[in-house]
């Protein structure tokens, strides 16, 4: 796909809504807004995503986050880029922000569960952005990274899983679902100490475990057969085939 004159009109549009018209920056940080919808373009244009979808993620935000007196809507986009871009744009916005924080994003939860195939690529380009931004500040700033956000560090990583092992669920074989896995894999890590002390994994004798029975994961919500992995001459361990988390212990018999 080359640089079409619908990716310039979408781009020259996304930044007059988050940079001309407000000079928006990114949560806590000062740094410009924009990097992040050009960048979820950018991760759906190396995923050969349509055109329409590149240039939706460039738009993403623009409904939910213009001002009131330069209100952005889906007809507007729709007149402008197509009903097609308008409805996928309109699929990833947050549609009550009255809504407590939890009530948000169980409601999003279950919206993504309805999601095309598209509107799945262009919420997963959207994840993978906000989530390697946030674990590269992680890196340079530890759990402040999290004091910018309006959730605890523990139920805004779970939000996260859930909605990466929903979108998973929702399309196994996705080009960006390999890359949700490892971030979901790294986001586990964060919180993996207040996850292991609330949720413990179970343990069990060898003589118990049937690789066959599902397991269900007590922090993204997952459930089915876990891969059994073994770097111990005592024990295997089964973990949450998202996020990794273990969700069970297998003692190996007494010689």
């Amino acid at each position: 796909m080359v640089y079409t004159q619908k990716i310039q009109n979408a781009i020259h549009f996304s930044i007059k809504t988050h940079e001309v018209y407000q000079k928006q920056k990114r949560k806590g940080k000062d740094i410009t807004y924009i990097t992040h919808p050009l960048t979820v373009g950018l991760i759906l244009s190396q995923a050969v995503a349509s055109e329409d979808v590149v240039v939706a993620g460039i738009l993403h935000d623009t409904i939910e986050d213009s001002v009131d007196e330069k209100k952005v809507t889906k007809e507007m986009l729709a007149k402008r880029f197509g009903l097609p871009v308008a409805e996928l744009v309109d699929s990833v916005t947050e549609k009550d922000k009255g809504l407590s924080w939890i009530e948000r994003k169980e409601f999003a939860l279950e919206e993504i569960k309805a999601f095309s195939h598209d509107s799945l690529l262009l919420k997963s380009a959207d994840v993978i952005s906000n989530n390697t931004e946030l674990l590269r500040d992680y890196k340079r700033e530890g759990d402040k990274t999290f004091e910018r956000f309006n959730a605890p560090k523990e139920e805004s990583i779970k939000h996260t899983l859930q909605v990466i092992r929903t979108i998973v669920e929702g399309w196994p074989d996705s080009p960006l679902a390999q890359e949700l896995t490892l971030i979901a894999s790294k986001l586990q890590e964060i919180g993996a100490l207040f996850f292991m002390m609330n949720n413990k994994a179970s343990i069990i004798e060898y003589c118990d475990y049937d690789d066959k029975k599902e397991l269900e994961c007590p922090i993204c919500g997952w459930h089915g057969r876990g891969e059994a992995n073994s770097d111990s001459d005592f024990c295997l361990d089964v973990s949450c085939s998202i996020c990794d988390k273990m969700l069970l212990v297998v003692n190996y018999p007494l010689a």
